[in-house]
């Protein structure tokens, strides 16, 4: 999943993003409107967390901008003013959702899965294929009844792979969706990623690569040989 935070105060745009990469998100910040309404320009979000009062272009034009793209991301509105109206006025801009300042960080993030679900195309919950199952929200995988012992970016990256299914997935691309826009395109950062998960899913290999078009979860398990 990847999350823009568009917060100006920047020690909370910093907290946000290193506890939502804690997640296993990729997380990219901005701190004013322009520069978000750049990235949104530029790479493909699941979910924005949109301060309402950004400077530059305000929060609430922003807003409004992003409801009039086709393949829009999901706003998540966060906001000092929590007062019913300022709720509802909020919402009526096009926001999907609305956060009042001070919050509990844990329903921060389950705000944002939840909002990543409702997203047109988005993925089931609980996701399957060749025996794994991955559930975001509780974050537990398993093979085959065996739990899965991942780290963060081994988690984030089998999800990417079983939500992609059956289709391929560049290194790019798996750059793109689970690092962010830091990551150095020619790291073999998902190279030795892919080879630590496949280690850890074990025999049969499930991960197939195939050069010059990208990694898939087979229907079928290969044979490790």
């Amino acid at each position: 999943m990847r999350v823009l935070v568009a917060e100006d105060a920047r020690a909370l745009a910093a907290v946000l993003a290193e506890g939502l990469r804690d997640q296993g998100m990729a997380v990219d910040v901005a701190h004013d409107g322009l520069e978000a309404a750049a990235k949104l320009d530029l790479n493909p979000y699941d979910v924005i967390v949109l301060d309402r009062d950004l400077p530059g272009i305000h929060g609430d034009t922003l807003c409004q901008m992003i409801t009039e793209h086709d393949q829009r991301v999901m706003v998540l509105m966060l906001t000092a003013a929590g007062a019913p109206g300022d709720r509802v006025s909020g919402l009526a801009l096009g926001a999907d959702d609305y956060l009042a300042k001070p919050f509990h960080f844990p329903e921060l993030v389950l705000r944002i899965r939840a909002l990543a679900r409702r997203r047109p195309a988005a993925r089931a919950r609980v996701l399957r294929a060749a025996g794994i199952e991955l559930d975001p929200v509780r974050r537990v995988a398993t093979r085959d009844g065996r739990h899965l012992d991942l780290s963060v970016k081994e988690f984030a990256l089998l999800e990417a792979l079983l939500s992609a299914t059956p289709a391929f997935l560049s290194a790019e691309d798996l750059l793109e969706q689970v690092w962010d826009e830091y990551a150095d395109p020619l790291t073999n950062t998902v190279t030795v990623t892919i080879s630590r998960l496949r280690r850890k899913l074990g025999d049969p290999r499930v991960i197939t690569t195939t050069p010059g078009v990208g990694y898939r979860i087979a229907d079928a398990p290969e044979d490790p040989a």
